[in-house]
């Protein structure tokens, strides 16, 4: 099942980023792909905060309406064209239901593992994978299928993470590489049991000067050429049952040259 879902007000204010994935969308010109609508909520500069978490209600409102899509539909494999990090609360839990050996890759500069209370920004989408472990989420709980162990978390292109989320890595001995390793990455999942793979791809997780069309631009991240290599490994060695494309801001499709090899392999 593949889902056309450009939230943005988990960003707070990155409306390039809706702009980015209908880039990504109009490039893939796949009719089988379901869209599913956005809130008309107040948001971004009109929108308010609840709970620690800016555009609150929009947000809640959309991802419902995802988690109802995916409840109706029942999918085996989903593949989400978006959209801001936030989002992945729903197929991520959905897919962990489905799939109880599921390891999640996430690649991504942000370690996404904030505490709504604990966020410098209140943006949801440096929360998601914290609301997936079930920690201060009661707000958002509605919205899960289920919820994850930190043992099932893999970053990969982590290198900018806040305070509170480096201790929670440290203290939960999450998996992470800066520098990537693919046979390191491969045998960790081996040694965990892990089968069934969901892959984040959060295009800021690249290093800008091969790609700088993203929300944010952190330097020394992964090259296009390794990420591919990765995905290409990762899809051999293990059953890779969700995926997604996450936070360009490209607005015209000769932007997206750099990253073809990755959206195509990820959304084929």
């Amino acid at each position: 099942m593949k889902v056309f879902f450009p939230q943005w007000q988990g960003s707070g204010y990155g409306i390039s980023i809706f702009h980015g994935a209908k880039t990504i969308l109009d490039y893939l010109n796949d009719e089988s792909i379901i869209e599913i609508s956005l809130s008309t909520l107040p948001a971004g500069k009109k929108g308010n905060q609840e709970c620690h978490i800016n555009n609150y209600k929009a947000i809640v409102e959309q991802l419902g309406r995802l988690k109802d899509t995916l409840t109706q539909a029942n999918p085996n494999h989903i593949q989400i064209i978006g959209g801001d990090c936030g989002l992945e609360i729903v197929p991520v839990s959905y897919l962990n239901k489905k799939y109880p050996n599921l390891g999640v890759i996430w690649f991504d500069a942000h370690a996404d593992i904030n505490k709504p209370s604990d966020s410098p920004s209140c943006n949801f989408h440096g929360m998601p994978l914290r609301i997936l472990l079930g920690e201060d989420g009661a707000q958002m709980d509605h919205l899960l299928f289920s919820n994850i162990q930190a043992s099932q978390i893999h970053y990969v292109g982590l290198r900018d993470v806040d305070e509170m989320e480096q201790r929670l890595i440290e203290t939960e001995n999450i998996f992470s590489q800066k520098n990537l390793s693919v046979e390191n990455l491969v045998r960790t999942l081996h040694q965990k049991g892990i089968t069934h793979l969901y892959l984040h791809f959060d295009f800021d997780g690249l290093e800008p000067s091969e790609y700088d069309k993203t929300y944010y631009q952190i330097p020394h991240g992964l090259s296009i050429k390794e990420s591919q290599n990765c995905i290409k490994v990762l899809q051999k060695e293990f059953k890779v049952v969700g995926a997604s494309v996450l936070e360009s801001i490209a607005t015209d499709q000769r932007e997206l040259r750099p990253i073809l090899g990755i959206i195509n392999a990820l959304m084929d």
